[in-house]
């Protein structure tokens, strides 16, 4: 299997909620909800870089459209992680967030590694890491 992941899709319990907090918050572009015509269909997506995009789906829906029941969620299950280009960049996302309404899980921190970065989660628990990593370059 050649990776290519195109979409990442997260589980929310409240689409509008969450739609405001990407868009409003975040400031993430979309055309907002679509799919509000099909049962279990209604999704939003954001194009996050050329070829990726994150949706937003309700766990509802990504139970009964995989047959699986709706068990409890974990934020400790996978972070998504936001790479940007300094320190103050972390500092600044995080600050962002956490006007959103974002809760502020770790805050910004020189890592062991040699890094910086922070946690926060979103509405739904959804845990993101802000990081500065030296070794990466945009």
């Amino acid at each position: 299997m050649k990776p290519r992941i195109t979409v990442i899709t997260i589980g929310v319990d409240d689409l509008e909620a969450s739609l405001r907090f990407y868009r409003d918050g975040l400031g993430f572009q979309t055309e907002g909800i679509v799919g509000k015509e099909f049962e279990y269909g209604a999704v939003v997506f954001f194009q996050l870089q050329p070829g990726l995009r994150l949706a937003l789906w309700p766990r509802a829906s990504i139970a009964h459209d995989t047959g699986l029941s709706a068990g409890r969620a974990s934020p400790t299950e996978m972070t998504l992680g936001h790479n940007v280009t300094s320190k103050a960049e972390v500092d600044s996302v995080m600050a962002k967030a956490r006007a959103a309404g974002a809760a502020i899980i770790k805050a910004a921190h020189d890592t062991f590694w040699g890094g910086y970065s922070g946690y926060f989660q979103d509405p739904d628990g959804h845990l993101w890491e802000v990081v500065w990593n030296p070794q990466w370059s945009e």
